[in-house]
């Protein structure tokens, strides 16, 4: 009788462990997607207001790098609010790491430098091919052409040719570079994220009185999902100091050159799974 009830409660024990790792791994697996989004549905009704407390809430200050998920909320170019989004912590909250930062904006600069620079070799100089001057009985130096470098209009010796400046940089370097400048500006306060990127007409004020209105922010990144839209490409053209990319484009150099960085909630999604796709060998 003894043996079977310890019988059952070792099987009663087993199956509570088992659900419980199956519900960690089911947690595990749901936080590697990348976003939430905390908005009401349509058939839902808004949270009763007199419930909500009138009170400040104090926040502890957050530690930076814990790749811990981030609560972001989320408004429009009229600064409507649009609800809050979930930001993924293994893409914007990791460690910040100067150095990798480094061998990625070299790799970039390197890769985009074109390499045409050209000089000519003594073959390639115009000119005659005729001895000057006899070797002996003149009193001068012994020379074979006129077209050497010890001459002007001559050749240059050793100088560069064209050919391409870049160099190798792993894939997983490149991708924890860009989570590091997103994790960044992140940490900075200088990520917004909008619900869309529409805006109501092509005329540059609107953009212009928008940035007016930010603080700190001398240079502005505008990130979308998909292909940029046509108004919001004419608005933003004769401004210097606003950039627009497709989410494909984002890099970590772009990224560096403005101090604050706007994002749709479409490009979000799209950044989250670029970097959580397989890295192909």
């Amino acid at each position: 009788m003894i043996c079977i009830v310890v019988f059952l409660l070792t099987a009663q024990f087993l199956a509570e462990s088992a659900s419980v790792t199956w519900g960690r791994s089911m947690f595990l697996s749901y936080r590697q997607l990348s976003t939430t989004i905390l908005t009401p549905g349509l058939d839902e009704a808004p949270f009763p207001s007199d419930l909500l407390s009138t009170k400040p809430v104090v926040t502890a200050e957050r530690s930076i790098g814990l790749c811990k998920d981030l609560l972001i909320p989320v408004t429009n170019f009229h600064n409507e609010d649009k609800g809050f989004m979930v930001l993924s912590g293994d893409v914007f909250d990791l460690p910040i790491r100067k150095d990798i930062i480094h061998r990625v904006v070299r790799w970039q600069l390197a890769k985009r430098q074109e390499g045409t620079h050209s000089t000519k070799t003594i073959s390639e100089v115009s000119g005659t091919g005729r001895k000057p001057w006899n070797q002996k009985g003149t009193g001068r130096a012994r020379h074979g052409t006129l077209r050497g470098p010890q001459f002007r209009g001559g050749a240059i010796m050793h100088g560069p040719k064209p050919r391409s400046h870049a160099f190798k940089l792993n894939k997983k370097v490149r991708r924890l570079g860009l989570k590091i400048a997103l994790s960044a500006r992140a940490a900075e306060g200088k990520l917004l994220v909008f619900e869309d990127l529409e805006v109501p007409t092509h005329k540059t004020k609107n953009i212009a009185n928008y940035v007016q209105q930010m603080e700190n922010s001398k240079k502005l990144l505008l990130v979308d999902g998909g292909p940029i839209n046509e108004k919001l490409k004419l608005a933003t053209q004769n401004l210097h100091y606003v950039n627009v990319l497709p989410s494909i484009g984002l890099n970590v150099y772009s990224i560096l050159l403005h101090d604050t960085l706007v994002m749709s909630r479409d490009a979000v999604n799209k950044i989250v799974e670029r970097m959580n796709t397989p890295i192909n060998r």
